[in-house]
């Protein structure tokens, strides 16, 4: 059990019995059926905010995900993370909470203090509830989620990390308030209490962001009926500059070919597996240039092993960047070597920049780029594969065209905002419609 600093962790009321059993008492709720909660004030909040601290949405984002007139009474929404980083699954709840504010919908973010989440919110107008959140386990931290959604009174909570769904899905129970949780990662659902816990008594419903991660939570024994999968968006792309100017900002030649990687640096994005890949086509004559963007605790060992194999001319480690469009403006082929991957935000993101993708048949990955239409894909932990592949696609202008004209395509069809905004649209309010009912 994680260390939490002395507290009383969150859960020893309901520490399993005879081995897999709860008390029934597990997750009492502490307010009445249909009492009202009462709400404080943010004193932090921008006055210009209303009531749910929400600026306007501009009238260009209005359009965008607005489909017809609004079918759905306004609401106000909870999301909650516990993450003090920023990446593809932050990037969602922004993009999500844009398309909600748009269709005239009130949100609110709970995560942690001074997080890249929060600095970003709070610049778009959206209310932040500082929370902790640093262990599932801490009594304090349950304490502190459920005062904030006490707080904030909304209609439905949103959870979207794992400890955000471990101490807000408990704090939404004991408040009555409807709940539900995206999980994104295709790792293992192990069976057992925690997981029905979590699944069946804290949370209403599960969106999954692919049918790999749906069929995840089926074998970890959730029920089909709390599962809905939702695919994650992206939207329209836009670069900053002409593909000519870019390029030449960048500092690569007009006939080099140029690959880029956008991931966190961890194990499971495989980038060691990309650079064993280089080095093979480095032999065979090729000469390219990669761009790997991001950064994350893997980079050190990276760019030592980028060094080894003598790559330092040809990979380019970027670091975090802000300019992911203008880098799959200027790129050749995007490539993504996960070991792991519940969807992979950043193929749908060079999809939807026509650029042609290389990536591991793995996740929701496998389900988002369709093989010899919109990219090519090959087995995990295989750089001979990867490298044939990417030889054929840098080789290939035509099959580059081809693969990258189908791309924007796709993401309009499957992966759009507007069809994300949609189903949690629907969602959010079957949760509210339910709760009614008890």
């Amino acid at each position: 059990m994680a260390d939490t600093g002395g507290e009383l962790p969150i859960l020893d009321a309901i520490t399993p019995v005879d081995g897999d059993t709860m008390p029934a008492t597990a997750t009492r709720p502490i307010t009445r059926k249909g009492e009202r909660r009462e709400t404080d004030h943010d004193d932090a909040v921008d006055e210009r905010h209303d009531s749910h601290g929400l600026c306007s949405a501009p009238l260009r984002l209005r359009e965008f995900f607005r489909r017809g007139p609004m079918t759905h009474q306004p609401m106000t929404i909870a999301h909650v993370t516990a993450e003090r980083g920023y990446s593809g699954g932050e990037r969602q709840v922004a993009l999500l909470i844009d398309g909600l504010r748009a269709r005239g919908h009130g949100s609110l973010l709970l995560c942690p203090p001074d997080s890249e989440s929060e600095i970003r919110a709070r610049a778009s107008g959206i209310r932040c509830l500082p929370i902790r959140a640093r262990s599932a386990w801490s009594h304090r931290d349950f304490q502190e989620v459920t005062a904030r959604l006490r707080q904030a009174s909304p209609d439905v909570v949103h959870l979207h990390s794992g400890r955000a769904t471990w101490l807000g899905g408990l704090a939404a129970r004991r408040l009555r308030l409807p709940a539900l949780t995206t999980r994104r990662m295709d790792r293992p659902v192990r069976r057992g209490w925690r997981t029905r816990l979590i699944y069946e008594r804290s949370v209403d419903r599960v969106a999954a962001v692919s049918e790999a991660v749906r069929q995840r939570l089926l074998d970890g024994g959730v029920p089909e009926d709390r599962i809905q999968v939702i695919h994650s968006a992206v939207a329209p792309h836009r670069a900053t500059a002409p593909r000519d100017v870019l390029r030449k900002t960048l500092g690569v030649e007009d006939d080099r070919p140029c690959l880029l990687v956008a991931a966190a640096l961890v194990k499971r994005k495989g980038i060691d597996i990309l650079l064993s890949a280089i080095s093979t086509l480095a032999d065979e004559g090729y000469t390219t240039t990669l761009w790997i963007a991001g950064d994350g605790p893997d980079r050190p060992s990276l760019e030592r092993r980028s060094s080894q194999l003598g790559l330092d001319g040809q990979v380019r480690f970027l670091g975090q960047r802000d300019d992911v469009s203008d880098l799959l403006e200027a790129c050749d082929v995007f490539v993504l070597p996960s070991r792991r991957e519940g969807l992979g935000v950043a193929a749908l993101e060079a999809m939807a920049a026509g650029r042609p993708v290389v990536a591991t048949r793995v996740g929701g990955l496998a389900e988002a780029v369709i093989h010899e239409e919109t990219g090519l894909l090959v087995p995990p932990e295989d750089p001979t594969a990867l490298a044939e592949s990417l030889a054929r696609s840098i080789g290939d202008l035509a099959l580059r065209k081809r693969l990258g004209a189908a791309g924007p395509e796709r993401i309009t069809k499957t992966y759009s905002p507007p069809a994300m905004v949609d189903a949690y649209e629907q969602l959010y309010s079957e949760l509210i419609r339910e709760g009614a009912k008890q």
